[in-house]
């Protein structure tokens, strides 16, 4: 999961002026922060959010691009805006729970700094393997790799990711000493692979579909609960003797002290959105799993997280300074 990736400028979502007054007039405009660049399919999704909860909740919706820090600044705006529902956080899970887990001093308490919305989106991940290696199947890339150390490099988005903690994973169940080379989001990975400069990668499966489809790279193994059903023909980690689910997700959370009916009024707004037909299609597209939950909802799986990821990240020893 690539903090700096995961999948600027402000953005009023389109509808017409006079309904966009009618609605800020209606309440306070909510301005929807994702601490990420736009383009990517986390924004994709925000703006498909404020654009479907706009009419719902009468009022003017944008979406702000604030970068940096690895999604930090954003994070950090939410936490200090004012707590009267017109400013939001969407990011992605693993930002909100492994960052605390990493930094030296943690930046922020997700309990105690945020009031929970709604689990929006799921996505998966990958191991992806490139012609520098010659394995088809899972056994037989283990064996490989087992028999040519060389072989056991594998890149990852980018340090204190998911990818990065499933490698470490990888390496403890299957015994093999492995190399982890960080890299700045999951595209490059991609080309390395093609080009034969590093053996394998874990990255984001929406961006190595393409190429597995166009026969570039090969994804041996997917890291949800059940097969993608982008790629049913590919098993999950699971499946082959891992035992470890490694998904991605992205919710929605309101700042400290944010009114708790204001918050399931967004949550039921989101939830409606996330049922419609046309937003459901337009977000597989790009490799996401629509979700929409109760803020309850939101809240048992960031503890389940935290549960599953504490410890694997406790054995690393990985810290951050900050």
């Amino acid at each position: 999961m690539d903090r700096r990736g995961f999948l600027g400028g402000c953005l009023v979502l389109p509808v017409a002026l006079a309904a966009g007054r009618a609605r800020a007039e209606s309440g306070p405009l909510i301005k929807i922060i994702f601490p990420f660049a736009a383009g990517g399919g986390g924004d994709t999704l925000c703006r498909a959010i404020a654009q479907e909860i706009a009419p719902t909740l009468d009022r003017t919706v944008i979406v702000e691009n604030r970068t940096g820090a690895d999604g930090l600044l954003g994070i950090r705006a939410v936490k200090g805006a004012s707590p009267d529902g017109s400013t939001v956080l969407v990011t992605t899970g693993p930002t909100m729970y492994l960052l605390p887990m990493v930094e030296t001093t943690p930046s922020f308490d997700t309990a105690k700094d945020f009031v929970p919305v709604s689990l929006l989106a799921r996505f998966e991940f990958a191991v992806v393997v490139g012609k520098g290696i010659d394995a088809k199947d899972w056994s037989s890339f283990v064996a490989e790799i087992k028999a040519n150390p060389d072989k056991a490099v594998f890149g990852v988005p980018s340090n204190g990711t998911i990818p990065h903690f499933t490698g470490s994973k990888l390496e403890k169940v299957l015994g093999i000493k492995m190399t982890r080379v960080a890299y700045r989001g999951s595209a490059p990975i991609i080309t390395d692979l093609i080009g034969g400069h590093i053996p394998f990668g874990i990255v984001t499966l929406s961006d190595a579909i393409p190429q597995h489809q166009a026969g570039g790279v090969r994804i041996l193994a997917v890291s949800s609960a059940e097969r993608s059903p982008f790629l049913p023909d590919v098993p999950t980690l699971k499946q082959c003797g891992i035992d470890l689910v490694a998904d991605g997700w992205y919710g929605m959370w309101l700042p400290a002290g944010a009114s708790p009916d204001f918050a399931r009024q967004l949550s039921d707004a989101v939830a409606k959105a996330m049922a419609k037909p046309d937003v459901k299609e337009r977000l597989m597209k790009i490799g996401l799993i629509p979700v929409g939950s109760t803020p309850e909802g939101l809240t048992k799986e960031l503890a389940d997280d935290v549960a599953l990821w504490g410890s694997i990240v406790k054995e690393t020893g990985y810290k951050i300074t900050n």
